[in-house]
């Protein structure tokens, strides 16, 4: 792989735009490179006397000229309110710019140092606000070992006890004096009481940081203002929380302090190829001269992040993996996912089923003439709604691979946006493996259950045929809940966890995972749907006779109907609440009232799917227009952040990960056109060869669709404004609050 590729892939995504911009070096060296070229064919026209006097010139010279550049060090003092502040620059001057084509040289090392300066004072910036967090952390060890003292004290004799008796049997066994034994003991006892006294003076200063409500209990009690008490008490189970939250807030100093490093040798790499590319192309010797100012500079000097990460190794080995250097070590240095070709090759071979299957079904409906048969219309009533559960399922899934291969294309950095564990989250090879298997196992069940009549002497249904689809649904769900190390339980569980979340939002701080899967949710409203007809069709006993009857008259059904295609947006309205009650922002409230819109409008167009009229009609027509104009206008000003004023880019915003503007526009008129799917309901559209079950399935899929491109661009959104922000860690809450530092939490 070439140097430049090398160097993007290897980029923190966050902070790309502090590194050096080494693709622009490169287009100045382009130009360096054209204007040689013209000099050297000027030169060729001109007469050998006057080249020979030019060469001969420039030796000479040369005995006065050894360099061609000087690096000077330029040191200012800024003023701050509080501080002063001083700053290192380096300013590069190129002594042979009157030399044809020494513009484009000048411009080159101009640039540079720009870019040298940017990086290495940004690496500065970083480099402190470490510093300020390994001393936190460092007040947080100490802490700990207090706290930990404290509750095992108890437990087991003190150290010190030991060292008390260690010192008197090796006192005894020297036939030393009582006087001598006396002076040791006293000498421990003054050792251990000077421990103990620094230890609860320790934990004299500190408290109990609050956490975020964990259970629905704790955030009721936030609401009605029973505050626990945040003093401390020492307790095992206490203990065991704040080593768990300290060990997380260590690995991921440890994370930062590795990117840090890398940060460092992947810049001085690009400065120390870019000048080896200048020298050659120039045909200079620059080189030398500027990598030694590198190597003096604070990027390449400063060893302190190393010696962090040599602490931090030796803190975390010692009180979090009980001495043990291989697990403390495979805690703090990240899983790298390494592709395999099992996967791959399961993921086509689960693919090249899957088509096979349905050109065989194909097949099989028109060489039996299917279609043409009574009990076609049954089945699309009962049948057919149980099994595309599976197919709106296996396309979102499709769609959030895409989505996958796409973010990983453009960089943005999903798995830090969505807090999954690094080296446990899914690829995009891993969510087709999935979609494509459960799509296989599906058409296999279809296949097994296309037989549409009777039995000709007990006029019913086979029920082992019937119950198929309920076999494959319990089987879905057993393997999502399944507790055993199979099938990325990792993923399984946090969808699982996010899931719980989201039907509990008044109860839980919202994160972006919980509004972005109940966002998902409210395009799945005929995935529910689908769901409860099953707990109807199969629960009433319909699929003896392969009927729906007792499903359609039954008005508890019928209220369940409106009831589920409203619940997504109830969650979300929730989590709009909430999210108002926590932070504050009006915003939240603008889009907990485009929930309530489409609350609205769902029911209302629902009404008038059960209950024909022209009330019905002008009242969905009204709220669905409302509300179409408000989410559209959400999607795609807030959410994807587009159609800002006075950018470079007319009507989209100054940063694009895609290269290529039509794509935003395209975006944009398709979310635009398929946000108005909900006219074939208030329009009561009909087509002679769909029947209405295909075609709930059909703009079912178009909303899936939508949201699958609604999901890019609301991540590739959040990611820059991670950029802007330089974020590109977690903010992890620390344990203990010491009084000195207020009464705010670390």
């Amino acid at each position: 792989m070439r140097f430049g590729k090398e160097f993007v892939s290897q980029m923190i995504p966050e902070w790309q735009e502090a590194y050096i911009d080494y693709a622009h070096l490169k287009t100045i060296l382009q130009d360096i490179q054209a204007s040689r070229k013209n000099s050297d064919s000027n030169s060729q026209n001109t007469p050998s006397f006057a080249r020979n006097l030019t060469r001969r010139y420039n030796r000479d010279a040369s005995v006065f000229e050894n360099h061609d550049i000087v690096v000077n060090t330029v040191t200012r003092d800024e003023e701050e309110p509080e501080t002063t502040t001083t700053t290192t620059t380096y300013e590069t001057t190129f002594l042979k710019a009157g030399e044809e084509g020494g513009d484009f040289e000048v411009t080159f090392f101009r640039t540079l140092d720009r870019e040298f300066n940017k990086v290495n004072n940004f690496y500065r910036l970083k480099v402190e606000t470490a510093r300020n967090e390994a001393l936190a952390l460092n007040k947080q060890m100490d802490a700990l070992i207090a706290f930990r003292h404290k509750v095992m004290d108890e437990k087991k004799p003190s150290v010190f006890d030991s060292v008390s008796v260690d010192i008197n049997g090796l006192a005894s066994e020297a036939g030393s004096s009582s006087k001598a034994r006396e002076h040791r003991v006293a000498l421990a006892d003054l050792m251990r009481n000077d421990d103990d006294t620094s230890k609860e003076s320790i934990l004299e200063r500190i408290r109990m940081n609050k956490t975020r409500e964990i259970t629905p209990l704790s955030a009721i009690k936030t609401i009605l203002k029973v505050h626990k008490q945040d003093e401390l008490k020492f307790t095992r189970e206490n203990l065991k929380e704040v080593e768990k939250r300290l060990q997380i807030a260590f690995i991921e100093f440890y994370q930062k302090l590795r990117h840090l490093k890398n940060y460092s040798f992947l810049n001085a790499s690009a400065v120390s190829k870019i000048m080896k590319k200048y020298d050659k192309i120039a045909k200079r010797n620059a080189a030398k001269l500027y990598m030694e100012m590198v190597d003096r500079s604070y990027l390449s000097s400063s060893d302190e992040v190393h010696q962090h990460l040599l602490k931090v190794e030796s803190i975390f080995i010692e009180h979090f993996s009980n001495s043990n250097r291989r697990q403390g070590m495979s805690l703090l240095r990240p899983k790298i996912n390494k592709e395999r070709h099992l996967i791959t090759f399961s993921t086509g071979f689960f693919f090249g089923c899957g088509v096979s299957l349905i050109v065989a079904l194909g097949l099989i409906i028109h060489a039996r003439n299917i279609m043409g048969t009574l009990g076609q219309r049954t089945y699309m009533e009962t049948m057919f709604p149980l099994y595309r559960f599976f197919g709106f399922v296996v396309l979102h899934m499709i769609m959030y691979a895409a989505n996958i291969y796409f973010w990983r294309r453009y960089r943005v950095n999903y798995s830090f946006i969505f807090g999954f564990k690094q080296g446990t989250e899914l690829g995009y090879r891993h969510v087709l493996l999935l979609s494509f298997g459960l799509g296989t196992l599906s058409l296999c069940a279809v296949l097994v259950n296309l037989d549409m009549e009777m039995d000709a002497e007990t006029k019913d249904y086979r029920t082992f045929t019937e119950l198929v689809p309920l076999f494959l649904l319990v089987l879905v769900i057993a393997i999502v809940l399944c507790p055993l190390n199979i099938l990325y339980r990792s993923s399984r569980y946090v969808f699982l966890a996010v899931l719980f979340r989201c039907i509990a939002a008044p109860f839980y701080t919202v994160n972006l995972p919980d509004f972005f899967l109940a966002d998902q949710l409210t395009s799945q409203v005929q995935a529910l749907r689908s769901l409860e007809f099953y707990m109807c069709y199969y629960g009433f006993g319909d699929f003896r006779h392969r009927r729906r009857n007792t499903c359609t008259s039954n008005i508890g059904f019928t209220t369940f109907y409106f009831i589920v295609a409203v619940i997504p947006y109830w969650l979300r309205l929730l989590q709009c609440i909430r999210r108002i009650i926590e932070e504050k922002d009006l915003c939240h409230g603008y889009n907990a009232i485009k929930y309530l819109l489409t609350i609205i409008a769902a029911c209302l167009r629902t009404a008038y799917t059960l209950n024909r009229g022209t009330t019905w009609n002008i009242t969905a027509w009204v709220f669905s227009g409302v509300a179409t104009f408000y989410g559209t206008y959400w999607d795609i000003v807030v959410d994807w952040g587009l159609l800002q004023r006075g950018c470079k880019n007319s009507f989209l915003r100054d940063k694009l990960l895609v290269p290529h503007k039509s794509v935003y526009y395209a975006a944009m008129v398709l979310n635009v056109l398929l946000r108005l799917v909900w006219l074939q309901t208030v329009l009561n559209l009909k087509f002679s060869f769909l029947h209405r079950e295909t075609m709930v399935a059909l703009l079912a899929c178009l909303e899936i669709i939508r949201r699958g491109i609604w999901s890019f661009f609301r991540l590739e959104n959040e990611h820059l404004n991670n950029v802007g922000r330089y974020r590109a860690f977690k903010t992890v809450p620390l344990p203990f609050n010491y009084e000195e530092d207020g009464d705010h939490n670390n």
